[in-house]
């Protein structure tokens, strides 16, 4: 299904049925399929959608320009396509830069009733941040993909065989100047403000390295719920799904999001 959202369309689908709704979003470089195993195990029991956000598999790809690409912007085009889909205050799971979207989201009340970020882009890491930054020109001159390839090396353990060669071919179907825009937007996004900002429960899922340290998350969010994955990196969503699934699964019964709301 297409929305129309402020003059591009966006892809978004829709499974199951029951409470609360969930809709997952999917990391730099990549498209709804990334999440396909979270979306359909919670479909049983759950509505959930989801989408490719803007400049990103079946979603239009608007020209880059000052703010295009910025995260409160692809939170934005999450929450419209929430309403599109009829889906009030869902459960926002986020991957990557999706997780960043997530947080822009839990940042605005009443906007969803909980979020949980998978190996979350940097929130609280700094130079993590800076290294975006000072990548986006290499990343717009990136025309042969070999950028993308070489940075896409560093999110793999050598056992991780699940998923590589699709996300390494994804991060070449992305054109270089939007994948520029949105890593600069990623570098500027003041994620430790926003979670400080959240008021919905947070569950936060690192891989085996992950880019924010749990001492800083909570100190930017005492109750904020940390786990983190065994034998998987960043792709850890599909790697090892099981294990996600299951502190997702768990995330929701103790903060009592487990049924309808």
């Amino acid at each position: 299904q297409f929305v129309p959202e402020r003059g591009i369309t966006l892809a978004y689908d829709v499974a199951g049925t029951g409470g609360p709704p969930m809709i997952f979003v999917h990391g730099w470089c990549c498209d709804r399929s990334s999440l396909a195993p979270q979306a359909s195990h919670f479909a049983a029991g759950h509505t959930v959608v989801t989408l490719d956000l803007r400049g990103h598999g079946e979603s239009g790809v608007p020209e880059p320009g000052p703010g295009v690409y910025d995260v409160t912007v692809l939170a934005d085009d999450v929450l419209a396509v929430a309403r599109a889909a009829g889906v009030s205050t869902p459960v926002l799971a986020g991957h990557s830069l999706g997780a960043l979207a997530g947080l822009a989201c839990a940042a605005r009340p009443g906007a969803i009733r909980g979020l949980v970020m998978i190996d979350p882009a940097p929130i609280t890491n700094e130079r993590v941040k800076a290294f975006f930054r000072d990548s986006a020109g290499l990343v717009r001159a990136d025309e042969d993909g070999s950028w993308r390839a070489d940075f896409g090396t560093t999110m793999f353990l050598p056992t991780d065989t699940a998923c590589r060669d699709r996300i390494m071919a994804g991060f070449r179907r992305v054109t270089p100047p939007v994948a520029a825009a949105v890593m600069q937007a990623m570098g500027e996004f003041d994620g430790a403000a926003a979670l400080r900002r959240a008021t919905v429960p947070v569950l936060s899922i690192g891989a085996a390295h992950p880019v924010n340290s749990a001492a800083d998350l909570r100190q930017a969010c005492p109750a904020i719920t940390i786990g983190q994955t065994v034998g998987a990196g960043h792709f850890n969503q599909l790697e090892v799904p099981d294990q996600v699934n299951a502190m997702i699964e768990k995330f929701l019964a103790v903060t009592g999001l487990s049924g309808p709301r």
